[in-house]
């Protein structure tokens, strides 16, 4: 046998139609190939290059290629990378002792997504709400337009009936509410449990993302936790999209001013190596040896990257970062909002998570300024028809957000 790697061999020029031919066709993908980054900028097969503010989907913390991720990344796979939880895992320690002494939480379990933890998260408020609260059939309320994962039991979580086409019969024990609105909460808990407690956790997003980037009212989320404490509800926040950092604060749940009982976090935890994390407080952490479990979760390759990832953002304070160049993307975005407010009608977000509203009479949808930024080299992501998410790595520089808010104006004009 040849000696020879495949690294060593010629690199065969990219074909999409061979792409296509062996891969599954569950995306709608943009017809470029991305081969290369570096910081905030990536490459295609041909060389063109692009301004990322889409990060893997607010997954890519430190952007590409970010020194301190290829040196945890290189570290670890040359020391253990998989045992398995049958044993101690250090570095799956050190990680969950980070989170804990930076957040509200007491305890970690580790997964592999965002979805994962979500399932996690259901699964924990199911027992507790049967050994703890004697619930025979606890119901879940979660968000009209929220999104908690592709699992069977997280896309009924996920309240958009476009998620749940063809895949029936769901997961029974979910009830959906309006986001933002205390009023229609109150009338559904009460309802529910006009005969006996049925409600044993209610479910939400601290900002919606795949939702419309839609920042969850503090007002609204004040009255919530209060409503939990008064009738024995645990609170669970989903923060996959919007944890470690990317809203200008470590958590999401900061915003509003609350603690949950139980969060989840995922994309930006890894910086874009797959790992997911549920965390809760220690009087609801009920799950027992052989209540959960996840093969690959919390091994040490995820979990020492994941250290080194959060460790960055605390050193480099990518968290003020994300705060000071958010109102800068703001800023400029509700300029462009200001001179074409015939087709804008706002701007909203946290950090480095922000949404351009389009006016839904306007004939032009998100996708349509999304595929002209990306021919003019800005990549950037839709958040539903009327909405352009903007979600760069936190570690963007302030000429960057000023070269994509240009590159932007350009490419709406073009649209237009």
């Amino acid at each position: 046998m040849s000696p020879e790697t495949t690294l060593d061999k010629p690199t065969t020029p990219f074909n999409p139609e061979t792409f296509d031919r062996y891969v599954m066709k569950t995306y709608g993908r943009f017809p470029i190939a991305l081969t290369k980054g570096e910081g905030c900028r990536v490459w295609d097969d041909r060389g063109q290059e692009y301004l990322d503010f889409v990060a893997g989907i607010a997954t890519c913390t430190l952007g590409h290629a970010h020194p301190a991720l290829v040196s945890a990344v290189t570290q670890q796979i040359q020391t253990l990378h998989h045992v398995s939880n049958l044993y101690y895992i250090p570095p799956q320690g050190d990680l969950a002792q980070w989170l804990v002494e930076r957040s509200c939480a007491d305890r970690a379990f580790f997964c592999n997504s965002g979805a994962e933890a979500n399932e996690g998260a259901i699964k924990l408020v199911r027992k507790y709400a049967h050994t703890v609260r004697n619930l025979e059939n606890p119901v879940i309320l979660t968000a009209k337009a929220s999104f908690h994962g592709r699992t069977m039991a997280t896309i009924t979580a996920t309240g958009q009936p476009k998620y749940q086409k063809n895949f029936s019969p769901l997961v029974p024990g979910f009830v959906y509410v309006p986001y933002n609105d205390i009023e229609a909460l109150e009338a559904t808990i009460a309802e529910l449990d006009a005969e006996k407690p049925q409600v044993a956790a209610i479910m939400l997003e601290a900002l919606q993302g795949e939702g419309g980037v839609r920042p969850g009212d503090r007002d609204y989320f004040q009255r919530v936790r209060q409503l939990c404490d008064e009738k024995g509800i645990l609170l669970v926040l989903d923060e996959v999209q919007v944890g470690v950092g990317r809203t200008g604060k470590l958590w999401g749940y900061e915003n509003l001013g609350i603690e949950p009982d139980v969060f989840t976090c995922a994309k930006g935890l890894g910086g874009g190596i797959p790992i997911g994390a549920l965390l809760c407080k220690s009087a609801c952490d009920v799950l027992s040896p052989g209540d959960h479990a996840s093969t690959f979760g919390g091994n040490p390759f995820a979990c020492a990257v994941a250290l080194a990832v959060c460790q960055t953002v605390e050193r480099e304070k990518l968290v003020e970062n994300a705060r000071d160049r958010g109102e800068q993307l703001r800023t400029g975005l509700q300029a462009i909002a200001t001179d074409r407010s015939d087709l804008i009608a706002e701007v909203r977000g946290w950090g480095l998570i922000n949404g351009l509203v389009l006016k839904e009479e306007s004939s032009v949808v998100s996708i349509d300024i999304v595929k002209a930024a990306m021919e003019r080299g800005l990549l950037l992501v839709p958040a539903g028809p009327k909405v352009v998410r903007f979600v760069p790595p936190l570690m963007v520089s302030e000429l960057e957000i000023d070269r994509a808010i240009e590159m932007l104006r350009d490419s709406i004009a073009s649209v237009v």
